[in-house]
């Protein structure tokens, strides 16, 4: 049975790609996963089968070997650290009410600041599981 690792899998469009051993694509659709509680993700090592597809070769009876460890969840920050960073963000996110209260956006170089001090923090709370 080839084996190989996940290419990439989006759930919501129901395939993804796995690199075979040879290195080369094959087509995953999400009814080719033999547990389909599982959404595998993203370097995450399978085991299935190849059939001629019509637009090449796709994948049946794809088993899930094992998940690549989150990088993410391996340097997010201790919860202590994290505390201090969230209530700051509070902090901004409140000033940034106050002027949206009176009609007025913020000036683009603090939205530009704000915008991705949430996507930093949204990361460190987003980890697969």
């Amino acid at each position: 049975m080839p084996s190989g690792r996940v290419r990439w899998y989006d759930a919501g469009k129901g395939y993804g790609f796995i690199v075979d051993e040879s290195g080369h694509d094959v087509f995953m659709p999400a009814a080719s996963l033999i547990d389909a509680t599982v959404s595998p993700r993203k370097g995450s090592r399978v085991e299935f089968s190849v059939v001629d597809g019509r637009k090449g070769p796709q994948a049946l009876d794809v088993r899930v070997l094992g998940a690549r460890p989150s990088l993410v969840k391996a340097t997010r920050p201790k919860p202590d650290d994290m505390v201090a960073i969230v209530e700051d963000l509070i902090k901004l996110l409140d000033d940034a009410g106050s002027g949206l209260r009176r009609h007025h956006y913020p000036a683009a170089a603090e939205s530009r600041k704000l915008a991705s001090l949430l996507r930093a923090v949204a990361d460190s709370f987003d980890v697969e599981d």
